[in-house]
């Protein structure tokens, strides 16, 4: 899972970058260049600690996020759209965290010369919206060639496209991010090979001052969600002991660590999910889209497995816990022997039984 973050100059991008890396890039600088810091972090997540304790494995593995801090972008894309070294980094992206500023500060100038965060949402949208709009009409003038030609791909293949395209380009045009539009199944096969910006899952934080509000943001799309952080303190805390973070956090009344809150979002957000797999050797997380069934969950441990897949072994965390083991699981015949084609839920502990 790899997630940008974006955001207009001074709006505090590297600052939450440090907070959920826990790094120490230089925050205020603004270049004007396009620069890329990125950071590979575990996800939290205490049902991998519980099962850590109770196996006792020799190692214990976290699923992983990779963070990208992705400067370059600042509302003035015009219309030539994105930069090709910006854009090949932002298409590579599952999904953004755009940063909006909602603090006020005279020492830091706000480059549009006030604070309002609304507006700079509008303004990253058009970016993304302009640069999107950009490509759906070079696609449309090649396929418009391509029918009139009549040679090569299916006559069907094309109009479908077109018509796909047409709809975006109308959408786009209307000023609406792709992520408000619906797309059939075979229509996701066709966009395979693009990544359109606006398409692309966005999550906002607001970042706020310690004793300020969030602001109300209204117009929220599809695929889009909203949170407030204080990033200066979050990043702060970052720094911090586990113990002195503890202490901290008590002290100004946050419920957790903004890493733990974005993670979760994220993977909402993206329509993910853990399972795990336990044993004496290794108690690991392993992350797989939501509606995937024991067949895809076996290939994100090894291909092998899923090659040669048989069954598997399957039972919830909750049932596991509450059982005390494996081994008391298996005494009651609590493990459920599943195929391929089940649909494998968050949390689930699964085994994979294969023959190669």
């Amino acid at each position: 899972m790899r997630l940008g973050i974006i955001g207009l100059p001074q709006s505090g991008k590297t600052t939450l970058f440090n907070a959920l890396t826990r790094g120490s890039q230089p925050t205020g600088a603004v270049s004007g260049k396009m620069e890329v810091h990125t950071g590979v972090v575990d996800v939290p997540d205490p049902r991998v600690d519980v099962l850590s304790g109770m196996f006792k494995p020799r190692k214990t593995i976290y699923t992983k996020v990779t963070y990208a801090d992705i400067a370059g972008l600042d509302g003035s894309a015009g219309k030539t759209g994105i930069s090709g070294a910006l854009l090949n980094q932002l298409t590579q992206m599952d999904g953004f965290i755009e940063v909006v500023r909602c603090f006020e500060d005279e020492s830091v100038p706000h480059p549009a010369g006030s604070v309002d965060a609304q507006r700079d949402i509008a303004t990253m949208e058009a970016e993304f919206i302009l640069n999107d709009l950009i490509a759906v009409e070079r696609k449309l003038e090649r396929l418009a060639e391509e029918r009139k030609k009549g040679a090569g791909r299916d006559k069907a293949v094309v109009e479908r496209e077109l018509a796909l395209f047409e709809r975006f380009n109308e959408a786009l045009a209307a000023e609406t991010p792709l992520r408000d539009v619906e797309i059939s199944a075979e229509e996701e096969k066709i966009l395979s090979g693009f990544g359109f910006l606006s398409r692309k899952p966005m999550l906002i934080v607001l970042n706020i001052a310690e004793n300020q509000d969030a602001p109300v943001i209204a117009s929220v799309h599809q695929h889009t969600k909203i949170v407030a952080l204080k990033g200066k303190l979050e990043m702060d805390i970052a720094q911090l002991s586990t113990e002195d973070a503890g202490v901290f956090l008590e002290e100004y009344g946050i419920d957790e660590p903004s890493l733990n809150r974005v993670i979760r979002l994220s993977y909402d957000l993206l329509g993910l999910q853990s399972f795990f797999t336990v044993g004496e050797d290794e108690v690991r997380a392993w992350t797989v889209r939501r509606g995937a069934n024991a067949h895809e969950a076996a290939g994100e441990i090894h291909s092998d497995l899923q090659k040669g897949f048989i069954r598997a072994e399957v039972i919830g965390y909750e049932e596991l816990i509450a059982l005390g083991g494996l081994n008391e699981a298996k005494g009651k015949g609590k493990l459920r022997l599943e195929g391929k084609e089940y649909l494998v839920k968050d949390g689930e502990i699964m085994h994979v039984r294969f023959n190669i």
